[in-house]
């Protein structure tokens, strides 16, 4: 598949999963993300190598136009991002995706966030079983990776009851904004894999 067939790829632009809804962001979503990651800055901040957008200080502007960018990138294929959402209220709990799509494979890497009140609540290892479904079924990928800090502790988790198998650990791969280096676990699961 090239990124022209993906264009042609029937994405459902949301996912109900129970009281989650997944939803892509849309024009006029910003003050929400924006309340959501000031919220969180402290909880994101701790894996800024992995996240550098939350080093600068959040704005309803920059959300919005972050909201704006994400809907076009998903209809361009780019990127698949979305907004996780309670279902009963709406309230925005963080956000997720399907980033790095390889179409030639297909593969893409999930990626997730989520806000610090509603962290410890099942909503990430929900959104990423959801996504990975996704991933599968609408996107037609054969691989899907999750890539974290191997100090973060609580997506290591979040990757092992998802079922994705950790493959290796590289090390000292990257550098954190203090200039401390930084190791990462790669993890993935297969389509064919049995869950």
């Amino acid at each position: 598949m090239d990124t022209n067939d993906a264009l042609r790829l029937n994405l459902p632009p949301h996912i109900d999963a129970g009281p989650l809804r997944l939803q892509v962001p849309q024009p006029g979503d910003g003050a929400a993300v924006c309340e959501a990651i000031a919220e969180s800055l402290t909880d994101l901040r701790r894996f800024l190598s992995a996240l550098p957008w939350v080093a600068a200080e959040p704005s309803p502007d920059a959300s919005e136009a972050w909201c704006r960018r994400s809907q076009a990138n998903f209809l361009a294929r780019t990127d698949l991002p979305f907004l996780m959402r309670e279902a009963a209220t709406g309230r925005v709990l963080g956000a997720c995706g399907l980033h790095r799509p390889d179409w030639q494979v297909p593969k893409v890497e999930v990626g997730y966030w989520c806000r610090s009140s509603a962290q410890g609540q099942g909503w990430v290892s929900r959104a990423v079983t959801a996504l990975t479904e996704y991933a599968f079924t609408h996107a037609q990928a054969v691989r899907v990776e999750l890539v974290t800090d191997t100090e973060n502790a609580a997506s290591r988790r979040v990757a092992e009851r998802c079922g994705f198998a950790l493959e290796g650990v590289r090390r000292h791969v990257l550098r954190n904004p203090a200039g401390e280096l930084r190791s990462l676990c790669d993890y993935a699961r297969l389509r064919d894999d049995a869950r």
